[in-house]
Protein backbone atom coordinates (compact mmCIF):
# COMPACT_ATOMS: atom_id res chain seq x y z
CA UNK A 1 0.00 0.00 0.00
CA UNK A 2 1.28 3.37 -0.71
CA UNK A 3 0.13 6.93 0.74
CA UNK A 4 -0.52 8.75 -2.33
CA UNK A 5 -0.68 13.12 -2.57
CA UNK A 6 -2.48 14.07 -5.78
CA UNK A 7 -2.07 18.16 -5.48
CA UNK A 8 -2.55 21.40 -6.75
CA UNK A 9 -0.81 23.83 -4.88
CA UNK A 10 0.34 26.78 -7.01
CA UNK A 11 1.46 28.58 -4.09
CA UNK A 12 2.36 26.15 -1.24
CA UNK A 13 -0.41 26.72 1.62
CA UNK A 14 -1.77 23.51 -0.03
CA UNK A 15 0.76 21.55 0.07
CA UNK A 16 1.87 22.27 3.91
CA UNK A 17 -1.71 21.35 4.58
CA UNK A 18 -1.68 18.24 2.85
CA UNK A 19 1.80 17.31 4.31
CA UNK A 20 0.65 17.67 7.97
CA UNK A 21 -1.86 15.43 7.00
CA UNK A 22 -0.62 13.30 4.77
CA UNK A 23 2.93 12.40 6.96
CA UNK A 24 0.81 11.17 10.06
CA UNK A 25 -0.02 8.06 7.86
CA UNK A 26 3.73 7.47 5.85
CA UNK A 27 6.97 9.30 5.56
CA UNK A 28 7.05 8.07 2.39
CA UNK A 29 4.15 9.30 -0.18
CA UNK A 30 3.84 9.43 -3.76
CA UNK A 31 3.23 12.85 -5.01
CA UNK A 32 1.48 13.65 -7.86
CA UNK A 33 1.60 17.37 -8.96
CA UNK A 34 -1.89 18.27 -10.63
CA UNK A 35 0.06 21.90 -10.96
CA UNK A 36 2.10 20.63 -14.05
CA UNK A 37 0.65 21.00 -17.07
CA UNK A 38 3.31 18.68 -18.56
CA UNK A 39 2.23 15.82 -17.13
CA UNK A 40 0.30 13.08 -18.73
CA UNK A 41 -2.14 12.32 -15.79
CA UNK A 42 -3.85 9.18 -17.59
CA UNK A 43 -0.40 7.71 -16.50
CA UNK A 44 -0.70 7.79 -13.35
CA UNK A 45 -0.49 4.99 -11.15
CA UNK A 46 -3.34 3.92 -8.49
CA UNK A 47 -3.83 0.54 -6.43
CA UNK A 48 -6.51 -0.76 -5.03
CA UNK A 49 -5.37 -0.87 -1.60
CA UNK A 50 -3.62 2.78 -1.90
CA UNK A 51 -4.75 5.36 0.38
CA UNK A 52 -5.02 8.62 -1.28
CA UNK A 53 -5.59 12.23 -0.08
CA UNK A 54 -6.61 14.70 -2.96
CA UNK A 55 -5.83 18.28 -2.39
CA UNK A 56 -7.00 21.89 -3.55
CA UNK A 57 -7.19 25.48 -2.93
CA UNK A 58 -11.05 26.99 -2.91
CA UNK A 59 -10.64 29.82 -5.67
CA UNK A 60 -13.76 32.10 -5.44
CA UNK A 61 -15.78 28.75 -3.31
CA UNK A 62 -14.99 26.40 -6.12
CA UNK A 63 -12.54 23.94 -7.27
CA UNK A 64 -9.76 24.76 -10.15
CA UNK A 65 -11.21 24.01 -12.97
CA UNK A 66 -7.37 22.83 -14.15
CA UNK A 67 -6.77 20.84 -11.27
CA UNK A 68 -10.55 19.05 -11.47
CA UNK A 69 -10.30 18.56 -15.30
CA UNK A 70 -6.62 16.88 -14.31
CA UNK A 71 -7.84 14.80 -11.59
CA UNK A 72 -10.65 13.31 -13.72
CA UNK A 73 -7.62 11.66 -16.06
CA UNK A 74 -6.53 9.57 -13.40
CA UNK A 75 -8.36 5.84 -12.28
CA UNK A 76 -8.66 5.91 -8.89
CA UNK A 77 -9.49 2.20 -9.05
CA UNK A 78 -11.62 2.54 -6.14
CA UNK A 79 -8.78 3.23 -3.97
CA UNK A 80 -10.06 5.00 -0.49
CA UNK A 81 -9.40 8.78 -0.73
CA UNK A 82 -9.35 11.73 1.83
CA UNK A 83 -10.66 15.21 0.12
CA UNK A 84 -8.86 18.24 1.55
CA UNK A 85 -9.87 21.74 0.01
CA UNK A 86 -7.45 24.99 1.44
CA UNK A 87 -8.97 28.40 1.62
CA UNK A 88 -7.98 31.76 2.79
CA UNK A 89 -10.31 31.96 5.77
CA UNK A 90 -13.36 33.80 3.70
CA UNK A 91 -15.18 30.70 2.63
CA UNK A 92 -14.69 27.52 0.70
CA UNK A 93 -18.68 27.00 -0.30
CA UNK A 94 -18.93 24.45 -3.51
CA UNK A 95 -15.54 23.30 -3.69
CA UNK A 96 -15.49 19.92 -1.62
CA UNK A 97 -18.46 18.97 -3.42
CA UNK A 98 -16.73 19.75 -6.63
CA UNK A 99 -14.08 17.65 -5.59
CA UNK A 100 -16.29 15.16 -4.28
CA UNK A 101 -17.91 14.49 -7.88
CA UNK A 102 -14.63 14.59 -9.78
CA UNK A 103 -13.22 11.96 -7.57
CA UNK A 104 -16.57 9.89 -7.67
CA UNK A 105 -15.97 10.07 -11.08
CA UNK A 106 -12.66 8.79 -10.84
CA UNK A 107 -13.25 5.65 -9.55
CA UNK A 108 -12.16 6.71 -5.82
CA UNK A 109 -14.24 5.84 -2.79
CA UNK A 110 -14.45 8.94 -0.70
CA UNK A 111 -13.83 8.29 2.83
CA UNK A 112 -13.58 11.67 4.52
CA UNK A 113 -12.86 15.35 3.71
CA UNK A 114 -11.43 18.17 5.70
CA UNK A 115 -11.50 22.07 4.93
CA UNK A 116 -8.43 23.53 6.11
CA UNK A 117 -7.03 27.20 6.23
CA UNK A 118 -4.17 28.16 4.82
CA UNK A 119 -2.87 32.23 4.11
CA UNK A 120 -4.31 33.81 1.51
CA UNK A 121 -2.67 33.61 -1.55
CA UNK A 122 -3.58 37.34 -2.89
CA UNK A 123 -4.22 38.95 0.17
CA UNK A 124 -1.42 37.63 2.73
CA UNK A 125 -3.17 39.24 5.96
CA UNK A 126 -5.52 36.89 5.63
CA UNK A 127 -4.50 34.14 7.98
CA UNK A 128 -1.00 35.02 7.98
CA UNK A 129 1.78 32.15 8.45
CA UNK A 130 -1.05 29.81 8.65
CA UNK A 131 -1.12 26.49 9.29
CA UNK A 132 0.39 27.37 12.45
CA UNK A 133 1.38 25.17 15.48
CA UNK A 134 -2.52 24.76 16.35
CA UNK A 135 -3.39 23.99 12.82
CA UNK A 136 -0.91 21.32 12.80
CA UNK A 137 -1.86 20.05 15.76
CA UNK A 138 -5.37 19.84 14.90
CA UNK A 139 -4.67 18.70 11.13
CA UNK A 140 -2.91 15.47 12.64
CA UNK A 141 -5.58 14.56 14.87
CA UNK A 142 -7.97 14.45 11.82
CA UNK A 143 -5.68 12.41 10.44
CA UNK A 144 -5.60 9.55 13.00
CA UNK A 145 -9.59 9.59 12.70
CA UNK A 146 -9.32 9.02 8.62
CA UNK A 147 -6.25 6.29 9.25
CA UNK A 148 -8.67 3.59 10.23
CA UNK A 149 -11.67 4.77 8.71
CA UNK A 150 -13.30 2.40 5.74
CA UNK A 151 -16.79 3.76 5.26
CA UNK A 152 -17.72 5.84 1.97
CA UNK A 153 -20.46 7.53 3.13
CA UNK A 154 -19.50 11.25 3.76
CA UNK A 155 -21.80 13.63 4.25
CA UNK A 156 -20.13 16.88 2.41
CA UNK A 157 -21.07 20.76 2.87
CA UNK A 158 -21.80 22.42 -0.36
CA UNK A 159 -24.42 22.87 -3.29
CA UNK A 160 -25.31 21.36 -6.33
CA UNK A 161 -25.29 23.16 -9.05
CA UNK A 162 -22.48 24.89 -7.82
CA UNK A 163 -22.02 28.15 -7.05
CA UNK A 164 -20.89 30.61 -10.49
CA UNK A 165 -17.45 30.54 -10.96
CA UNK A 166 -16.10 34.02 -10.99
CA UNK A 167 -13.28 35.61 -13.39
CA UNK A 168 -9.58 35.74 -12.88
CA UNK A 169 -9.85 39.40 -12.15
CA UNK A 170 -6.06 39.50 -10.70
CA UNK A 171 -3.78 39.05 -13.43
CA UNK A 172 0.04 39.33 -12.13
CA UNK A 173 1.77 41.77 -14.97
CA UNK A 174 5.68 41.93 -15.16
CA UNK A 175 7.66 44.84 -13.87
CA UNK A 176 10.91 46.38 -14.88
CA UNK A 177 12.52 44.17 -12.79
CA UNK A 178 11.47 41.73 -14.89
CA UNK A 179 14.78 39.74 -16.38
CA UNK A 180 13.03 37.46 -19.01
CA UNK A 181 14.42 34.07 -17.57
CA UNK A 182 11.41 32.19 -18.46
CA UNK A 183 10.65 30.70 -14.60
CA UNK A 184 6.96 31.87 -14.56
CA UNK A 185 5.67 31.21 -17.89
CA UNK A 186 7.78 27.57 -17.45
CA UNK A 187 6.02 27.14 -14.32
CA UNK A 188 2.33 28.57 -14.49
CA UNK A 189 -0.15 25.87 -14.24
CA UNK A 190 -2.52 26.44 -17.33
CA UNK A 191 0.44 27.81 -19.28
CA UNK A 192 -1.16 31.37 -19.08
CA UNK A 193 2.37 33.12 -19.65
CA UNK A 194 3.68 34.24 -23.05
CA UNK A 195 7.18 32.83 -22.97
CA UNK A 196 7.97 35.98 -25.33
CA UNK A 197 7.17 38.68 -23.55
CA UNK A 198 6.06 37.50 -19.98
CA UNK A 199 2.40 38.46 -20.31
CA UNK A 200 -0.35 36.75 -18.88
CA UNK A 201 -3.61 35.77 -20.89
CA UNK A 202 -6.42 36.77 -19.01
CA UNK A 203 -8.89 34.37 -20.35
CA UNK A 204 -6.94 31.55 -19.50
CA UNK A 205 -4.95 32.85 -16.13
CA UNK A 206 -7.06 31.32 -13.05
CA UNK A 207 -5.36 34.40 -10.72
CA UNK A 208 -3.15 31.46 -8.41
CA UNK A 209 -0.44 33.32 -7.83
CA UNK A 210 2.19 30.89 -8.11
CA UNK A 211 4.51 33.69 -10.77
CA UNK A 212 4.73 36.15 -8.17
CA UNK A 213 5.56 33.94 -5.59
CA UNK A 214 8.15 31.81 -8.23
CA UNK A 215 9.93 35.14 -8.91
CA UNK A 216 13.50 35.68 -7.18
CA UNK A 217 13.40 39.35 -8.44
CA UNK A 218 10.08 40.11 -7.34
CA UNK A 219 8.71 41.03 -10.85
CA UNK A 220 5.74 40.25 -11.54
CA UNK A 221 2.54 42.68 -9.41
CA UNK A 222 -0.95 42.74 -9.80
CA UNK A 223 -2.84 45.63 -9.28
CA UNK A 224 -2.78 47.35 -5.78
CA UNK A 225 -5.86 49.26 -6.10
CA UNK A 226 -7.40 46.00 -7.06
CA UNK A 227 -6.16 44.19 -4.22
CA UNK A 228 -6.85 46.66 -1.79
CA UNK A 229 -10.51 46.82 -3.04
CA UNK A 230 -10.52 43.31 -3.03
CA UNK A 231 -9.22 42.99 0.78
CA UNK A 232 -11.92 45.65 2.06
CA UNK A 233 -14.65 43.42 -0.08
CA UNK A 234 -13.92 40.25 2.22
CA UNK A 235 -12.51 41.84 5.50
CA UNK A 236 -15.58 41.50 7.30
CA UNK A 237 -15.42 37.68 6.29
CA UNK A 238 -12.05 37.37 7.19
CA UNK A 239 -11.84 38.59 10.17
CA UNK A 240 -12.60 35.87 12.53
CA UNK A 241 -10.45 33.16 12.96
CA UNK A 242 -11.98 30.04 11.12
CA UNK A 243 -10.96 26.50 12.15
CA UNK A 244 -10.22 23.33 9.87
CA UNK A 245 -13.28 21.17 9.69
CA UNK A 246 -13.56 17.86 9.05
CA UNK A 247 -16.27 15.30 7.58
CA UNK A 248 -16.61 11.97 8.38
Amino acid sequence: MNVVEIIFSPTGGTEKVARIIGKQWSENTVKIDLSDANTDFSRCVINEEDQVLIAMPSFGGRAPVAAIERLKKIAGNGAKCTLVCVYGNRAYEDTLVEMEDAAKKSDFRVIAAVAAVAEHSIIPQYAANRPDAADEKQLAGFAAQIASRDENAVSIPGNRPYKKSGGAGLVPKPTKYCVKCGLCAEKCPVQAIDSANFTADSKKCISCMRCVKLCAHDARKVNGAMVSIAAIAIKKACSVRKENELFL
